[in-house]
């Protein structure tokens, strides 16, 4: 077993904090078991080290790679800065992965690139055949002008190959489309960009930017590159996407079980595996289906047209009959979904289709249809490698019956909540289409294949409790669990449960609600030494206090479909700000507000999510599978999530052993007497025994003296303190 200073070594600073040096011995025995790790640390708890250190080392020792992933574009800056710190002392092999899109010097879409890539390769093969048989026929004439007979029948065979295969090579050049950049790649003697590469860890920036300026793809060069490094750093669809995870482990010449996974802000997967196990299907697509297939002289097509066509005209029939009065005249130009599921049987649109279609069977009718798709499929990209038209066309047929293939066979099944949507074309002016979805309710359906397949995986973030919800949401089993709450002293933050409005949202537009709130807001702003951040339960009730709320600081609004990165620069420049924000939004969580950026935290309300149907699907599927009650689907698939947003908007503020700083919780269900007033609804008890016993219960009205007195005993205030 290792020791402590086996791992040591890639520890990149003088010493760690001592529960660091626990955490890191808790998790090398649990990789050398191939246990999975649930790792809960607040923030300044040095989590990233803690959990890399004792991975690199296993791996070095183990013959394995270390993947570590997140969702959050400021976590991955840091993981740079980690890595960079570590190869310092001890060297790793390391690359920073990204998307094909980001990267391309060209902008197409996957499927161009992986035509154009294929198209380039033979050419590059083609043509080193030519440089290989030109240096055998000069060879053979050699042997011919010496008076070799045999030299100069070999020669002539060459020489016919050799024609031939220049004839195809001038085809491909004339005819064909190419990646130039490609195409240098595997012409060019790479060595010096990997001496580059693995000099340092590089960002995909600086990659990119080093690749253009020699006209090489430096996506393409980074797979190539990346097979048996020790540490990957990437977004999480690398993993948690089934399609890109199978390629990914292949570009790193790894198995999954040679994999070593650490997920950041791991409170996030639960959402991310939704959404990319979600299938969508619009009704442009199914459309664009028929038509293909209306061009078609193959047999199978008339089967093919009959199913798809069904299936469309069915679509169109369950989000007609789904509108309620003028309900249609209002869609715009976002997706609304409309129900279309039933508590006693199959969903419309499945149902509609049953009523409608005719024929031999659609089973048999949809296995033609796949099989005609792919043939098109590869018609097309043979079309485009040829040079015989400038894009790569998609087969929507193929398309098309995957997707109703899958709906058929899935749509009921317990997990799967079958949705249709609607929008309008042109922007909110045009026709209204629709849209059937699969949605995956159940994250462990797409979780757990992928933490059995993988040898083990370390999860951490601030939010991961309770532990036993995690596991079973996302198919963990027996994993190590740990938790080190706040490691600064106590004495240089509060927690406030003000005692303020229960904000159900039937309460919100209540006038004294809202004098209350804006009261509180306003006190806690004047009595903050530095800006104050306040997070609502949306961006609407955020916009209503920006203008309601009567302050001397400046006030900074964020809005959606902003930009809030420079929103957020603004801010923390700032002294004496106060920014309104969602707590839903980008600002919530995974960014940083060291020091003086923010000094006060305000969280207004508690922020349960909209509560749709497609919520009603997850709390009925986590019911149904981690406890038969309504309770156990409210507790999963609501109440826990709400409370995790909720402690990591608290944790934006008191980030080092000399920060300090104040976090509000503005709304009864939060205090320890709403556990008795009104159970059903208090929300203090989903918090951590640690984090409760922090909170301070107290009116609104004397909020304010709370404050001054806690800034003015950890010396807060330049000069006189505000008066309250």
């Amino acid at each position: 077993m290792a020791t402590t200073d086996d791992y040591m070594r890639f520890f990149p600073y003088e010493e760690p904090y001592d529960h660091q040096r626990e955490a890191m011995g808790t998790i090398r025995e649990a990789l050398g078991d191939e246990r999975d790790v649930l790792f809960e640390g607040a923030c300044g708890t040095g989590k990233t080290l803690a959990s890399l250190v004792p991975a690199l080392e296993y791996a070095r020792e183990t013959d394995k790679t270390v993947v570590i992933t997140t969702n959050v574009h400021q976590q991955m800056r840091q993981f740079v800065e980690d890595a960079r710190a570590i190869t310092a002392q001890e060297r790793i092999r390391a690359v920073v992965f990204r998307g094909k899109g980001s990267m391309c010097h060209i902008d197409v879409d996957y499927e161009e690139c992986q035509a154009l890539r294929d198209t380039t390769r033979d050419l590059v093969d083609k043509e080193q055949d030519v440089a290989d048989l030109e240096r055998q026929q000069g060879d053979l004439l050699d042997q011919a002008q010496d008076g070799d007979a045999d030299a100069v029948e070999a020669r002539n065979a060459v020489m016919d190959e050799l024609r031939d295969l220049e004839d195809d090579v001038a085809e491909i050049r004339e005819e064909q489309s190419i990646c130039d950049y490609y195409y240098r790649n595997l012409t060019t003697d790479t060595t010096e960009f990997y001496s580059w590469l693995f000099d340092d860890v590089r960002r995909p920036d600086d990659i990119y930017e080093y690749a253009h300026e020699r006209d090489l793809c430096g996506y393409e060069l980074l797979k190539e590159g990346i097979e048996g490094v020790d540490l990957v750093v990437c977004n999480y669809h690398h993993l948690l996407d089934p399609t890109i995870r199978e390629q990914f482990f292949r570009w790193l010449g790894r198995d999954p079980e040679d994999v070593v996974a650490v997920f950041d802000e791991a409170h996030n997967v639960e959402s991310a595996a939704r959404d990319h196990a979600r299938r969508t299907l619009t009704e442009t697509t199914l459309e664009s289906a028929v038509d293909e297939l209306a061009e078609s002289d193959d047999a199978r097509a008339d089967a093919a047209h009959n199913v798809i066509a069904t299936f469309l005209s069915a679509l169109r029939t369950a989000y007609e009959d789904a509108f309620e009065f003028g309900q249609r005249e209002e869609v715009g130009e976002h997706w609304e979904d409309l129900a279309i599921a039933n508590e006693d049987g199959r969903d419309d649109l499945t149902l509609g289709f049953l009523r409608e279609y005719t024929g031999p069977g659609f089973h048999e009718e949809l296995d033609q249809a796949l099989k005609l798709g792919r043939e098109l499929d590869e018609q097309y990209e043979e079309a485009f490698k040829n040079g015989e038209t400038d894009t790569r066309q998609e087969c929507q047929t193929l398309q098309a019956a995957q997707f109703v293939s899958d709906w058929l066979a899935e749509s009921d099944d317990l997990g799967q909540y079958p949705v249709v949507s609607v929008r309008r074309s042109d922007e909110g002016q045009g026709d209204v289409y629709g849209r059937a979805e699969l949605y995956t309710c159940i994250p462990s359906n797409v979780t757990s294949d992928l933490f059995e397949d993988l040898h083990a995986a370390v999860l951490m973030s601030a939010t991961l409790r309770p532990f036993d919800v995690t596991e079973d949401v996302l198919g963990l089993e027996d994993a190590e669990t740990m938790a080190y709450g706040p490691q600064f002293p106590e004495e240089r933050r509060r927690t406030y449960a003000v005692d303020g409005p229960a904000l159900f949202a039937s309460e919100r537009d209540d006038p004294e609600t809202q004098d209350v709130v804006a009261g509180v807001l306003e006190d806690a702003a004047r009595m903050t030494p530095g800006n104050t951040l306040a997070f609502f339960p949306s961006y609407a009730e955020a916009e209503r206090y920006h203008e309601r709320v009567a302050t001397d600081a400046r006030t900074y609004l964020d809005e959606p479909g902003t930009q809030a990165r420079d929103l957020r620069r603004e801010f923390v420049d700032d002294d004496d700000g106060v920014l309104f924000t969602s707590l839903w939004g980008t600002l919530a969580e995974g960014v940083s507000y060291d020091g003086d950026d923010a000094r006060t935290v305000v969280v207004v309300g508690v922020p349960y999510p909209h509560l749709d149907d497609r919520m009603d699907a997850v709390q009925d599927a986590y019911a149904t599978a981690f406890g038969g009650d309504e309770e156990a689907g409210w507790r999963y698939a609501v109440e826990i999530p709400t409370v995790r947003k909720t402690r990591q908007a608290l944790g934006r503020v008191v980030r080092s052993p000399e920060d300090f700083g104040a976090r509000i919780l503005l709304d009864k269900r939060y205090t320890e007497a709403a556990g008795m007033e009104m159970r059903d609804y208090a929300v203090r008890g989903t918090f951590p025994p640690e984090e409760r016993s922090e909170m301070i219960d107290v009116d609104p009205e004397k909020l304010k003296f709370a404050m001054l007195n806690f800034y003015r005993d950890v010396d807060g205030y330049d000069g006189e303190p505000p008066r309250p």
